[in-house]
Protein backbone atom coordinates (compact mmCIF):
# COMPACT_ATOMS: atom_id res chain seq x y z
CA UNK A 1 0.00 0.00 0.00
CA UNK A 2 1.32 3.41 -0.83
CA UNK A 3 2.29 5.42 2.21
CA UNK A 4 1.14 8.61 0.53
CA UNK A 5 0.28 10.05 -2.86
CA UNK A 6 2.47 12.50 -4.72
CA UNK A 7 1.28 15.95 -3.85
CA UNK A 8 3.76 18.08 -5.77
CA UNK A 9 2.86 18.68 -9.41
CA UNK A 10 6.27 20.14 -10.20
CA UNK A 11 8.00 16.77 -10.31
CA UNK A 12 8.90 16.14 -13.92
CA UNK A 13 9.21 12.71 -15.47
CA UNK A 14 12.46 13.84 -17.13
CA UNK A 15 15.23 11.95 -15.25
CA UNK A 16 17.87 14.54 -16.11
CA UNK A 17 16.19 17.01 -13.76
CA UNK A 18 16.98 14.85 -10.76
CA UNK A 19 20.71 14.43 -11.22
CA UNK A 20 21.53 17.26 -8.84
CA UNK A 21 19.52 15.72 -6.01
CA UNK A 22 20.88 13.72 -3.12
CA UNK A 23 24.56 13.65 -4.20
CA UNK A 24 25.64 11.75 -1.11
CA UNK A 25 23.68 8.71 -2.32
CA UNK A 26 25.37 8.39 -5.71
CA UNK A 27 26.96 4.96 -5.62
CA UNK A 28 30.52 4.60 -6.79
CA UNK A 29 30.02 1.53 -8.95
CA UNK A 30 32.19 -0.59 -11.13
CA UNK A 31 31.81 -3.91 -12.84
CA UNK A 32 33.36 -6.65 -10.76
CA UNK A 33 36.06 -8.84 -12.29
CA UNK A 34 35.21 -12.49 -12.56
CA UNK A 35 37.26 -13.47 -9.53
CA UNK A 36 35.78 -10.83 -7.21
CA UNK A 37 34.06 -12.22 -4.11
CA UNK A 38 30.92 -10.49 -2.92
CA UNK A 39 29.38 -12.67 -0.20
CA UNK A 40 30.37 -14.53 2.91
CA UNK A 41 29.97 -17.59 0.75
CA UNK A 42 31.02 -15.92 -2.48
CA UNK A 43 29.25 -15.74 -5.77
CA UNK A 44 31.37 -15.41 -8.88
CA UNK A 45 31.12 -15.23 -12.64
CA UNK A 46 34.23 -17.30 -13.20
CA UNK A 47 34.23 -19.90 -15.98
CA UNK A 48 33.73 -23.44 -14.75
CA UNK A 49 33.27 -26.84 -16.30
CA UNK A 50 29.71 -28.14 -16.24
CA UNK A 51 29.16 -31.62 -14.87
CA UNK A 52 27.19 -34.34 -16.58
CA UNK A 53 24.89 -34.77 -13.59
CA UNK A 54 23.94 -31.07 -13.38
CA UNK A 55 20.21 -30.50 -13.71
CA UNK A 56 19.46 -28.78 -17.02
CA UNK A 57 16.90 -25.98 -17.38
CA UNK A 58 16.12 -23.49 -20.13
CA UNK A 59 14.94 -20.65 -17.88
CA UNK A 60 15.34 -20.33 -14.12
CA UNK A 61 13.62 -17.56 -12.14
CA UNK A 62 15.05 -16.84 -8.70
CA UNK A 63 12.38 -15.69 -6.25
CA UNK A 64 8.67 -16.52 -5.96
CA UNK A 65 7.56 -13.01 -5.09
CA UNK A 66 5.35 -10.77 -7.19
CA UNK A 67 7.94 -10.15 -9.92
CA UNK A 68 9.04 -13.79 -10.12
CA UNK A 69 5.58 -15.33 -10.24
CA UNK A 70 4.22 -12.71 -12.64
CA UNK A 71 7.12 -13.35 -15.01
CA UNK A 72 6.69 -17.11 -14.75
CA UNK A 73 2.94 -16.89 -15.45
CA UNK A 74 3.46 -14.49 -18.37
CA UNK A 75 5.96 -16.86 -19.98
CA UNK A 76 3.78 -19.88 -19.21
CA UNK A 77 0.94 -18.28 -21.17
CA UNK A 78 3.24 -18.32 -24.19
CA UNK A 79 4.08 -21.96 -23.68
CA UNK A 80 7.52 -21.13 -22.28
CA UNK A 81 8.26 -23.23 -19.22
CA UNK A 82 10.34 -21.89 -16.32
CA UNK A 83 11.62 -23.23 -13.03
CA UNK A 84 11.08 -20.87 -10.09
CA UNK A 85 13.50 -21.24 -7.17
CA UNK A 86 12.16 -20.02 -3.83
CA UNK A 87 14.38 -20.11 -0.74
CA UNK A 88 11.43 -20.34 1.65
CA UNK A 89 9.57 -23.51 2.51
CA UNK A 90 6.40 -22.01 1.03
CA UNK A 91 5.21 -18.83 -0.65
CA UNK A 92 6.32 -15.66 1.17
CA UNK A 93 2.80 -14.65 2.14
CA UNK A 94 3.87 -12.50 5.07
CA UNK A 95 3.22 -8.78 4.93
CA UNK A 96 -0.06 -7.02 4.68
CA UNK A 97 -1.48 -5.28 1.64
CA UNK A 98 -0.33 -3.36 -1.40
CA UNK A 99 -2.05 -0.84 -3.63
CA UNK A 100 -2.52 -1.48 -7.33
CA UNK A 101 -3.43 1.43 -9.59
CA UNK A 102 -4.67 1.14 -13.15
CA UNK A 103 -1.24 0.37 -14.60
CA UNK A 104 -0.93 -2.59 -12.24
CA UNK A 105 -4.39 -3.86 -13.18
CA UNK A 106 -3.57 -3.62 -16.88
CA UNK A 107 -0.58 -5.84 -16.26
CA UNK A 108 -2.64 -8.34 -14.27
CA UNK A 109 -5.22 -8.41 -17.05
CA UNK A 110 -2.45 -9.17 -19.56
CA UNK A 111 -1.24 -11.99 -17.31
CA UNK A 112 -4.80 -13.28 -17.02
CA UNK A 113 -5.56 -12.94 -13.30
CA UNK A 114 -7.10 -9.46 -13.07
CA UNK A 115 -10.74 -10.48 -12.82
CA UNK A 116 -10.07 -13.20 -10.26
CA UNK A 117 -8.53 -10.59 -7.97
CA UNK A 118 -11.10 -7.87 -8.62
CA UNK A 119 -13.84 -10.08 -7.27
CA UNK A 120 -12.09 -10.30 -3.88
CA UNK A 121 -11.15 -6.68 -3.20
CA UNK A 122 -13.02 -3.39 -2.98
CA UNK A 123 -12.55 -0.70 -5.59
CA UNK A 124 -11.38 2.48 -3.86
CA UNK A 125 -13.39 5.51 -4.93
CA UNK A 126 -11.22 8.35 -3.68
CA UNK A 127 -9.08 9.70 -0.87
CA UNK A 128 -9.29 12.13 2.04
CA UNK A 129 -6.38 13.99 3.62
CA UNK A 130 -6.60 15.02 7.27
CA UNK A 131 -4.42 16.72 9.86
CA UNK A 132 -3.46 14.90 13.05
CA UNK A 133 -6.29 16.61 14.92
CA UNK A 134 -8.83 15.05 12.52
CA UNK A 135 -9.51 18.15 10.41
CA UNK A 136 -10.14 17.28 6.75
CA UNK A 137 -7.78 19.22 4.49
CA UNK A 138 -8.86 17.92 1.10
CA UNK A 139 -10.75 15.09 -0.55
CA UNK A 140 -10.86 13.69 -4.09
CA UNK A 141 -12.76 11.17 -6.18
CA UNK A 142 -10.53 9.24 -8.56
CA UNK A 143 -13.12 8.94 -11.34
CA UNK A 144 -13.71 12.71 -11.37
CA UNK A 145 -10.19 13.21 -12.66
CA UNK A 146 -9.73 10.01 -14.68
CA UNK A 147 -12.66 7.75 -15.58
CA UNK A 148 -10.25 4.91 -16.35
CA UNK A 149 -8.51 4.99 -12.97
CA UNK A 150 -8.77 1.80 -10.94
CA UNK A 151 -7.45 1.54 -7.38
CA UNK A 152 -7.71 -1.45 -5.07
CA UNK A 153 -5.75 -2.58 -2.03
CA UNK A 154 -4.84 -6.23 -2.49
CA UNK A 155 -3.62 -8.71 0.10
CA UNK A 156 -0.12 -9.83 -0.79
CA UNK A 157 -0.95 -13.40 0.22
CA UNK A 158 -3.92 -13.62 -2.14
CA UNK A 159 -1.98 -12.08 -5.03
CA UNK A 160 0.88 -14.56 -4.70
CA UNK A 161 -1.43 -17.55 -4.30
CA UNK A 162 -3.45 -16.50 -7.34
CA UNK A 163 -0.35 -16.18 -9.51
CA UNK A 164 1.09 -19.47 -8.24
CA UNK A 165 -2.16 -21.27 -9.04
CA UNK A 166 -1.61 -20.51 -12.73
CA UNK A 167 1.64 -22.47 -12.82
CA UNK A 168 2.13 -26.25 -13.17
CA UNK A 169 2.48 -28.07 -9.83
CA UNK A 170 6.22 -28.61 -10.27
CA UNK A 171 7.04 -25.09 -11.48
CA UNK A 172 8.12 -23.77 -8.04
CA UNK A 173 10.96 -25.44 -6.15
CA UNK A 174 10.78 -24.45 -2.46
CA UNK A 175 13.65 -24.58 0.05
CA UNK A 176 15.96 -23.74 -2.85
CA UNK A 177 18.37 -21.07 -1.66
CA UNK A 178 21.21 -19.97 -3.89
CA UNK A 179 24.73 -20.54 -2.58
CA UNK A 180 26.73 -19.69 -5.70
CA UNK A 181 26.35 -18.53 -9.29
CA UNK A 182 28.97 -19.18 -11.96
CA UNK A 183 29.28 -19.01 -15.73
CA UNK A 184 29.99 -22.34 -17.45
CA UNK A 185 32.21 -22.86 -20.47
CA UNK A 186 29.23 -23.32 -22.78
CA UNK A 187 27.85 -19.89 -21.91
CA UNK A 188 25.17 -21.15 -19.56
CA UNK A 189 24.81 -20.13 -15.91
CA UNK A 190 25.55 -22.67 -13.22
CA UNK A 191 23.55 -22.33 -10.00
CA UNK A 192 24.56 -24.13 -6.84
CA UNK A 193 21.97 -24.39 -4.07
CA UNK A 194 22.73 -24.63 -0.38
CA UNK A 195 21.63 -28.28 -0.34
CA UNK A 196 24.28 -29.07 -2.96
CA UNK A 197 21.98 -29.35 -5.98
CA UNK A 198 23.50 -27.86 -9.14
CA UNK A 199 21.38 -26.42 -11.95
CA UNK A 200 22.66 -25.34 -15.34
CA UNK A 201 20.38 -22.82 -17.06
CA UNK A 202 20.47 -21.00 -20.38
CA UNK A 203 18.65 -17.98 -18.95
CA UNK A 204 18.60 -16.63 -15.37
CA UNK A 205 15.90 -14.13 -14.34
CA UNK A 206 16.63 -12.72 -10.87
CA UNK A 207 13.51 -11.62 -8.97
CA UNK A 208 15.04 -12.14 -5.55
CA UNK A 209 14.06 -8.88 -3.88
CA UNK A 210 15.75 -5.81 -2.45
CA UNK A 211 18.69 -7.77 -1.00
CA UNK A 212 19.25 -9.68 -4.23
CA UNK A 213 22.54 -11.59 -4.19
CA UNK A 214 22.42 -11.72 -7.98
CA UNK A 215 22.21 -7.91 -8.13
CA UNK A 216 25.19 -7.71 -5.80
CA UNK A 217 27.04 -10.11 -8.08
CA UNK A 218 26.35 -7.74 -10.99
CA UNK A 219 27.86 -4.80 -9.12
CA UNK A 220 24.81 -3.12 -7.61
CA UNK A 221 25.20 -1.58 -4.14
CA UNK A 222 22.98 -2.34 -1.19
CA UNK A 223 19.72 -0.33 -1.21
CA UNK A 224 19.91 3.03 0.54
CA UNK A 225 18.00 3.62 3.80
CA UNK A 226 15.96 6.80 3.30
CA UNK A 227 15.50 7.84 6.94
CA UNK A 228 11.97 6.54 7.52
CA UNK A 229 10.47 3.38 8.99
CA UNK A 230 6.90 2.16 8.76
CA UNK A 231 4.53 0.06 10.82
CA UNK A 232 1.94 -1.80 8.76
CA UNK A 233 -1.01 -3.95 9.66
CA UNK A 234 -4.19 -5.57 8.40
CA UNK A 235 -7.08 -5.05 10.81
CA UNK A 236 -9.82 -7.69 10.84
CA UNK A 237 -13.54 -7.04 11.42
CA UNK A 238 -15.33 -10.42 11.58
CA UNK A 239 -18.75 -8.75 11.36
CA UNK A 240 -17.77 -6.31 8.62
CA UNK A 241 -15.63 -3.17 8.56
CA UNK A 242 -17.43 0.22 8.79
CA UNK A 243 -15.38 2.42 6.43
CA UNK A 244 -16.18 3.99 3.08
CA UNK A 245 -14.12 2.73 0.12
CA UNK A 246 -11.52 5.50 0.17
CA UNK A 247 -7.94 6.05 1.22
CA UNK A 248 -7.58 8.09 4.40
CA UNK A 249 -4.30 9.95 4.95
CA UNK A 250 -3.35 11.72 8.18
CA UNK A 251 -0.37 14.08 8.30
CA UNK A 252 1.51 15.02 11.46
CA UNK A 253 4.97 16.38 12.23
CA UNK A 254 7.56 13.81 11.19
CA UNK A 255 4.83 11.16 11.30
CA UNK A 256 2.09 10.29 8.83
CA UNK A 257 -0.45 7.52 8.75
CA UNK A 258 -3.23 6.15 6.64
CA UNK A 259 -5.79 3.40 6.24
CA UNK A 260 -7.89 1.95 3.43
CA UNK A 261 -10.51 -0.82 3.25
CA UNK A 262 -9.23 -3.93 1.50
CA UNK A 263 -12.33 -6.11 1.61
CA UNK A 264 -15.61 -6.33 3.50
CA UNK A 265 -13.78 -7.52 6.62
CA UNK A 266 -10.22 -6.17 6.37
CA UNK A 267 -8.63 -2.72 6.52
CA UNK A 268 -4.98 -1.97 5.79
CA UNK A 269 -3.20 0.71 7.85
CA UNK A 270 0.29 2.18 8.08
CA UNK A 271 2.28 4.61 10.20
CA UNK A 272 5.45 6.12 8.76
CA UNK A 273 7.91 7.94 11.02
CA UNK A 274 11.33 9.55 10.87
CA UNK A 275 14.26 7.60 12.29
CA UNK A 276 17.98 8.26 11.98
CA UNK A 277 18.64 4.53 11.66
CA UNK A 278 16.58 1.41 10.86
CA UNK A 279 17.01 0.23 14.45
CA UNK A 280 16.97 -3.38 15.66
CA UNK A 281 14.67 -5.91 14.06
CA UNK A 282 11.56 -6.42 16.19
CA UNK A 283 9.14 -9.30 15.63
CA UNK A 284 7.21 -9.38 18.92
CA UNK A 285 3.67 -8.26 17.96
CA UNK A 286 2.96 -6.77 21.39
CA UNK A 287 6.02 -4.51 21.18
CA UNK A 288 5.21 -3.50 17.59
CA UNK A 289 1.62 -2.69 18.57
CA UNK A 290 2.74 -0.64 21.57
CA UNK A 291 5.28 1.35 19.54
CA UNK A 292 2.78 2.03 16.77
CA UNK A 293 0.12 3.24 19.20
CA UNK A 294 2.60 5.51 20.96
CA UNK A 295 3.31 7.38 17.71
CA UNK A 296 -0.35 8.30 17.18
CA UNK A 297 -1.81 8.20 20.68
CA UNK A 298 -3.49 11.61 20.32
CA UNK A 299 -4.62 11.14 16.71
CA UNK A 300 -8.13 10.19 15.44
CA UNK A 301 -9.46 7.21 17.35
CA UNK A 302 -10.17 5.17 14.21
CA UNK A 303 -6.43 4.61 13.76
CA UNK A 304 -5.94 3.32 17.32
CA UNK A 305 -8.90 0.96 16.89
CA UNK A 306 -7.40 -0.44 13.70
CA UNK A 307 -4.11 -1.18 15.47
CA UNK A 308 -5.96 -2.97 18.27
CA UNK A 309 -7.96 -5.07 15.80
CA UNK A 310 -4.88 -6.27 13.91
CA UNK A 311 -4.00 -9.97 14.32
CA UNK A 312 -0.49 -10.62 15.58
CA UNK A 313 0.65 -12.25 12.35
CA UNK A 314 -0.21 -9.22 10.20
CA UNK A 315 1.59 -6.41 12.05
CA UNK A 316 5.10 -5.62 10.87
CA UNK A 317 7.73 -2.89 10.95
CA UNK A 318 10.08 -2.24 8.05
CA UNK A 319 12.73 0.30 7.13
CA UNK A 320 12.18 2.09 3.81
CA UNK A 321 14.93 1.80 1.20
CA UNK A 322 15.54 2.55 -2.45
CA UNK A 323 18.25 2.42 -5.11
CA UNK A 324 18.74 5.16 -7.67
CA UNK A 325 19.78 3.87 -11.11
CA UNK A 326 22.10 6.72 -12.04
CA UNK A 327 22.69 6.96 -15.81
CA UNK A 328 26.17 5.98 -16.95
CA UNK A 329 27.06 5.01 -13.36
CA UNK A 330 24.77 2.18 -12.28
CA UNK A 331 25.26 -1.23 -13.87
CA UNK A 332 22.75 -2.26 -16.54
CA UNK A 333 19.79 -4.51 -15.75
CA UNK A 334 21.40 -7.48 -17.47
CA UNK A 335 24.70 -9.10 -18.22
CA UNK A 336 24.70 -11.79 -20.87
CA UNK A 337 21.76 -14.11 -20.23
CA UNK A 338 21.23 -12.89 -16.64
CA UNK A 339 18.63 -10.16 -15.98
CA UNK A 340 17.10 -8.41 -12.96
CA UNK A 341 13.38 -7.76 -12.48
CA UNK A 342 11.39 -5.81 -9.86
CA UNK A 343 12.92 -4.94 -6.49
CA UNK A 344 16.07 -6.87 -7.33
CA UNK A 345 16.83 -4.14 -9.87
CA UNK A 346 14.98 -1.02 -8.69
CA UNK A 347 13.77 -1.02 -5.06
CA UNK A 348 11.74 2.12 -4.39
CA UNK A 349 9.89 3.62 -1.45
CA UNK A 350 6.12 3.02 -1.34
CA UNK A 351 5.16 6.70 -1.43
CA UNK A 352 3.64 6.47 -4.93
CA UNK A 353 2.20 2.98 -4.59
CA UNK A 354 4.25 1.85 -7.59
CA UNK A 355 6.62 -0.85 -6.31
CA UNK A 356 4.35 -3.79 -7.13
CA UNK A 357 2.89 -2.05 -10.20
CA UNK A 358 6.37 -1.54 -11.66
CA UNK A 359 7.32 -5.15 -10.95
CA UNK A 360 4.24 -6.26 -12.88
CA UNK A 361 5.11 -3.89 -15.74
CA UNK A 362 8.64 -5.33 -15.77
CA UNK A 363 7.30 -8.85 -16.13
CA UNK A 364 5.16 -7.95 -19.14
CA UNK A 365 7.87 -6.01 -20.97
CA UNK A 366 10.52 -8.66 -20.28
CA UNK A 367 8.21 -11.46 -21.41
CA UNK A 368 7.51 -9.72 -24.70
CA UNK A 369 11.19 -9.03 -25.41
CA UNK A 370 12.28 -12.54 -24.47
CA UNK A 371 9.48 -14.32 -26.33
CA UNK A 372 10.18 -12.36 -29.51
CA UNK A 373 13.88 -13.25 -29.29
CA UNK A 374 13.19 -16.93 -28.73
CA UNK A 375 10.51 -17.13 -31.40
CA UNK A 376 12.03 -15.06 -34.21
CA UNK A 377 15.70 -15.96 -33.66
CA UNK A 378 16.51 -12.57 -35.21
CA UNK A 379 17.42 -11.13 -31.83
CA UNK A 380 19.58 -12.83 -29.23
CA UNK A 381 18.52 -13.24 -25.62
CA UNK A 382 21.30 -10.87 -24.59
CA UNK A 383 19.99 -8.21 -27.00
CA UNK A 384 16.43 -8.77 -25.76
CA UNK A 385 17.52 -8.19 -22.17
CA UNK A 386 19.37 -5.02 -23.16
CA UNK A 387 16.23 -3.79 -24.93
CA UNK A 388 14.19 -4.52 -21.80
CA UNK A 389 16.59 -2.49 -19.66
CA UNK A 390 16.64 0.39 -22.14
CA UNK A 391 12.84 0.52 -22.27
CA UNK A 392 12.29 0.27 -18.55
CA UNK A 393 14.97 2.63 -17.24
CA UNK A 394 13.28 5.91 -18.35
CA UNK A 395 10.18 4.74 -16.53
CA UNK A 396 11.84 3.39 -13.37
CA UNK A 397 14.46 6.02 -12.53
CA UNK A 398 12.11 9.05 -12.38
CA UNK A 399 9.55 7.09 -10.34
CA UNK A 400 12.19 6.02 -7.82
CA UNK A 401 13.42 9.59 -7.39
CA UNK A 402 9.92 11.04 -7.26
CA UNK A 403 8.84 8.52 -4.62
CA UNK A 404 11.83 9.49 -2.49
CA UNK A 405 11.16 13.22 -2.80
CA UNK A 406 7.47 12.84 -1.98
CA UNK A 407 8.34 10.87 1.16
CA UNK A 408 10.96 13.42 2.21
CA UNK A 409 8.50 16.30 1.82
CA UNK A 410 5.67 14.57 3.64
CA UNK A 411 7.92 13.62 6.56
CA UNK A 412 8.58 17.25 7.46
CA UNK A 413 8.75 17.83 11.21
CA UNK A 414 9.23 21.62 11.22
CA UNK A 415 6.03 23.11 12.75
CA UNK A 416 6.08 26.16 10.48
CA UNK A 417 6.45 24.10 7.31
CA UNK A 418 3.80 21.63 8.50
CA UNK A 419 1.39 24.50 9.10
CA UNK A 420 2.08 25.77 5.58
CA UNK A 421 1.40 22.28 4.23
CA UNK A 422 -1.85 21.87 6.17
CA UNK A 423 -3.28 25.33 5.52
CA UNK A 424 -2.09 26.23 2.02
CA UNK A 425 -0.32 23.49 0.03
CA UNK A 426 -2.80 20.63 0.54
CA UNK A 427 -6.09 22.61 0.68
CA UNK A 428 -5.35 25.04 -2.14
CA UNK A 429 -2.53 23.79 -4.39
CA UNK A 430 -2.83 20.03 -4.66
CA UNK A 431 -4.40 18.69 -7.88
CA UNK A 432 -5.32 15.06 -8.38
CA UNK A 433 -4.18 14.86 -12.03
CA UNK A 434 -0.46 15.35 -11.31
CA UNK A 435 -0.79 13.13 -8.24
CA UNK A 436 -1.74 10.13 -10.41
CA UNK A 437 0.06 11.06 -13.63
CA UNK A 438 2.53 8.21 -13.18
CA UNK A 439 -0.26 5.59 -13.43
CA UNK A 440 -0.88 6.44 -17.11
CA UNK A 441 1.74 3.99 -18.35
CA UNK A 442 0.46 2.26 -21.47
CA UNK A 443 1.47 -1.16 -22.72
CA UNK A 444 2.19 -1.90 -26.34
CA UNK A 445 -1.11 -3.39 -27.63
CA UNK A 446 0.70 -6.57 -28.61
CA UNK A 447 1.56 -7.15 -24.94
CA UNK A 448 -2.03 -7.23 -23.76
CA UNK A 449 -2.86 -10.39 -25.67
CA UNK A 450 0.04 -12.55 -24.60
CA UNK A 451 -1.96 -15.71 -25.10
CA UNK A 452 -2.24 -14.96 -28.84
CA UNK A 453 1.43 -15.68 -29.34
CA UNK A 454 2.16 -19.28 -30.20
CA UNK A 455 4.22 -21.61 -28.05
CA UNK A 456 7.95 -21.44 -28.60
CA UNK A 457 10.98 -23.53 -27.82
CA UNK A 458 14.37 -22.34 -26.64
CA UNK A 459 17.15 -23.45 -28.90
CA UNK A 460 20.71 -24.17 -27.98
Amino acid sequence: MALSPSHISLFSSDPSLYLRKRPSSIPQLRWLPAETRVRARPFSLSIVNGQADDRKEDIVIVGAGIAGLATAVSLQRLGIRTLVLEQGESLRTGGTSLTLFKNGWKALDAIGVGNDLRSQFLEIQGMAIKSEDGRELRSFRFKDEDESQEVRAVERRVLLETLASRLPPDAISFSSKLANVERSENGETLLELEDGIRISTKILIACDGIRSPVAKLMGFPEPNYVGHCAFRGLAYFPKGQPFEPKVNYIYGKGVRAGYVPVSETKVYWFICYNSSSPGPKITDPSILRQQAEQLVKNWPRDLINLINLTPDDTIIRTSLVDRWLWPSISPPASTGSIVLVGDAWHPMTPNLGQGACCALEDSIVLTKKLAEAIKSKRTSVEEAFKAYGSERWPRIFPLTVRAYLVGALLQWDNPVICALRDNIIVPKLVRLGPVLEHTNFEFDPSIRNLENLSSVDIGQ
